[in-house]
């Protein structure tokens, strides 16, 4: 069942069971699932991540990776809870995390915000079209087991939404919520300001656990401290900007070595302040 509804939380955290795919003589993809809490799942796809929820009537699955993480997955899924998946929601158009969707289209209604679909179809993404869209929020119920969508505006693109699993107290964000690490190169499709604006709302969300579509799960916490990052890179960059500095002579000149513990630290920052030069110069009266 699908509705619109207020958000509601209570939870607990777990983690537990680890199945990692054998790679000895060759190279195998890594993957694994493990617990986050309750009957809550993380599925790993060497450095993607999504998340599932199993209930006594199906699986709420969401993004799919690619068409061979999706058959492990599925496979999977079969063996250990004998449940088929029921609904399988995207968290943005990007196919480097939707993809597949096709294999669990025997069984699941997919779901996407409308702007996804507009460009899944545009574009020809490798993967199922979503059958139903929403606009700004919407509830997905199935076995007494709840999780709602929400569209939280622009970010790392212009159709990314937030799950948040309210029983688990869980929210899973994929791109634009990294933990303790920098955001990606130099925020390719990102609307930076809008960016900021969104992880203020996501800050104003009831959860505990933070479940990014990269690296380790974190806590709510880590969402103000992204958001700090971004406000003081926008204004470090903007200040020798506004000294005439070249793009090389800003690189140098801005370290954020807050951060500097931060994976990729080393290897974005250069790319991070291209990115913000970048967006500043847009924001430059014509």
């Amino acid at each position: 069942m699908i509705q619109r509804r207020k958000f509601r939380s209570s939870g607990v955290w777990l983690l537990f069971m680890i199945c990692v795919a054998p790679a000895f003589g060759q190279q195998v993809p890594v993957r694994e699932i493990t617990g986050i809490t309750g009957d809550l799942y993380r599925f790993r796809n060497v450095g993607h991540f999504s998340v599932f929820l199993v209930t006594p009537a199906g699986i709420i699955a969401t993004d799919p990776v690619d068409a061979e993480a999706a058959r492990w997955l599925k496979a999977e899924l079969a063996k250990r809870f004998d449940k088929p998946v029921k609904y399988l929601i995207y968290s943005h158009d990007h196919a480097d995390h939707i993809s597949g969707g096709e294999v669990f289209a025997d069984t699941a209604l997919v779901i996407a915000h409308e702007k996804a679909k507009a460009v899944i179809v545009k574009e020809k993404r490798p993967t199922a079209v979503p059958q139903i869209v929403f606009s700004d929020r919407m509830a997905i119920e199935l076995g007494s087991k709840q999780v709602d969508l929400l569209y939280v505006g622009r970010n790392h693109s212009d159709n990314s939404i937030v799950m948040r699993f309210p029983a688990e107290r869980v929210l899973f964000a994929v791109d634009f919520i990294p933990v303790e690490s920098l955001p990606f190169r130099d925020f390719p499709d990102g609307y930076i300001d809008e960016w900021i604006e969104s992880l203020k709302r996501v800050e104003g969300l009831d959860f505990d656990i933070l479940a990014p579509g990269h690296g380790e799960v974190g806590r709510k916490e880590h969402v103000r401290e992204i958001r700090q990052y971004m406000e003081e890179l926008r204004d470090e960059v903007s200040k020798y900007a506004r000294q005439g500095k070249s793009l090389e002579e800003i690189k140098q000149l801005v370290k954020m070595e807050k951060y500097s513990r931060w994976r990729n630290y080393k290897t974005y920052l250069p790319l991070n302040i291209e990115g913000m030069v970048r967006h500043l110069q847009q924001q430059r009266p014509k």
